[in-house]
């Protein structure tokens, strides 16, 4: 969690997510260590009083992209509104603040699509779910450094370890450690020495929503811009005196390039989604906000499409991502509807709350009295093969909105699968 206090007011800001990604059966392939364990418990030489749900246990190998079929269509044939579901899901809404915004897409038949929305152009801050644009970041500039080889792409995630640095700090968030050896979990914030590889700092920022993984993922990837071909052989040292002699305005325009370019790439404009600022205070030390960050459903939604379409990077760097949006513990908001117990989930969600004590009114946690965003981003397949996608943004105050995300979530997988 991010806070910043001010002076006058007393006014805060919390950014929060939790959740458990990545297929159980991928240590091996990634070297991500808490992937072990979660193989372990399902083998049954550990025990747990949490078993993960049936439609967490899917294999690496079993997560497929859904529209590669339609990999050469504009994004914009996938938004013709489909009249029953939208009446459906327009009926959803009656009577509930204006604050909420959904852009909702089946996919369950490739050629027969079907698409409601609702407020879908309306941008919002992302909070944790803008942390999707800084995995994109990361793929980009892999291909860029080994354009003919996925496989070299994942030996450097795996094989590449960084420390935190002052990057990993101010996050109230913990993450998972798990020793191999003594087969023990340890939950705590980052802290500057940690070191871990590329792709544990990628599982940290999109399982337990880690800000300084985020930031430090961030970092590697404008490393990576920087260094071109030479970032695999990078030191530390040499990294330091790159932040320490550039100037900070020339530091703060690549990172922003880094991780809105691509966005570009993909026909996703700068008001309908973009970065501008790291996740942590540690990272402001050295790369100044730009820009501001904004989210819609529209263009969330269009990154979802083209993530399915295989056309996010390349097919192998859309499936690696997908896969790292995979859940595979405990679910949260919508997630954790009971109609998607069954289902494999693919999510991120994000919230970002803002509090004036000075107005003597109730606000808390998730209940912000002067911003209280709460975001959600998911691909659901359920084992009928009922396949859909939606982004559900609200930014209801002094309301924690979970529980209607939660209720949505039931709600729209009813008026989905009606037809089925």
């Amino acid at each position: 969690m991010n806070t910043f206090i001010k002076i006058f007011g007393i006014p805060f800001i919390a950014l929060i997510s939790i959740s458990f990604f990545y297929p159980i059966d991928g240590y091996e392939r990634t070297g991500i260590k808490r992937l072990k364990r979660l193989e372990l418990i399902q083998s049954g030489e550990l025990k747990t009083t949490t078993p993960l749900p049936p439609g967490a246990l899917r294999s690496w190998e079993d997560i497929h992209l859904n529209l590669k079929a339609r990999n050469a269509d504009s994004v914009s044939v996938f938004f013709a509104e489909d009249e029953q579901l939208q009446k459906d899901i327009n009926a959803l809404f009656r009577g509930m603040d204006r604050s909420y915004s959904l852009s909702v897409l089946d996919i369950s038949d490739p050629e027969k699509l079907r698409y409601a929305h609702r407020n879908e152009t309306l941008g919002y801050q992302p909070g944790s779910v803008g942390k999707i644009a800084v995995l994109v970041a990361l793929f980009d500039q892999l291909s860029k450094i080994y354009p003919d080889s996925f496989e070299d792409r994942l030996a450097l995630l795996s094989n590449r370890s960084v420390k935190a640095g002052q990057w990993g700090l101010t996050d109230e968030h913990t993450i998972p450690i798990y020793d191999l050896e003594k087969k023990t979990l340890v939950k705590r914030q980052v802290i500057a020495s940690d070191v871990f590889t590329v792709y544990e700092w990628a599982d940290h920022m999109m399982s337990v929503s880690n800000n300084g993984a985020a930031s430090i993922v961030w970092r590697e990837a404008l490393l990576m811009a920087a260094f071109g071909k030479d970032y695999p052989q990078l030191t530390e040292e040499q990294a330091m005196a790159y932040f320490k002699e550039t100037p900070k305005k020339e530091l703060t325009d690549l990172a922003n390039d880094v991780v809105n370019l691509p966005l570009r790439e993909l026909g996703i404009t700068k008001d309908e989604w973009r970065l501008g600022s790291f996740f942590t205070k540690g990272a402001n030390i050295y790369v100044g906000d730009k820009g501001g960050s904004i989210g819609t459903p529209l263009g969330l939604m269009k990154f979802l499409v083209k993530l399915e379409q295989g056309v996010v990077i390349d097919e192998a760097s859309s499936l690696e991502m997908k896969r790292l949006m995979y859940m595979t513990d405990r679910r949260i908001r919508y997630a954790q509807s009971p109609a998607l117990k069954d289902a494999a989930v693919y999510f991120k969600s994000g919230s970002l709350y803002k509090c004036d004590r000075s107005k003597g009114e109730p606000c808390g946690k998730y209940q912000g009295n002067v911003q209280n965003y709460m975001n959600s981003v998911i691909i659901v397949e359920h084992p009928d093969n009922c396949r859909y996608m939606v982004v559900l943004m609200s930014n209801v105050l002094r309301k924690n909105s979970a529980s209607d995300h939660l209720y949505l979530a039931s709600a729209i997988d009813k008026a989905i699968r009606k037809v089925y």
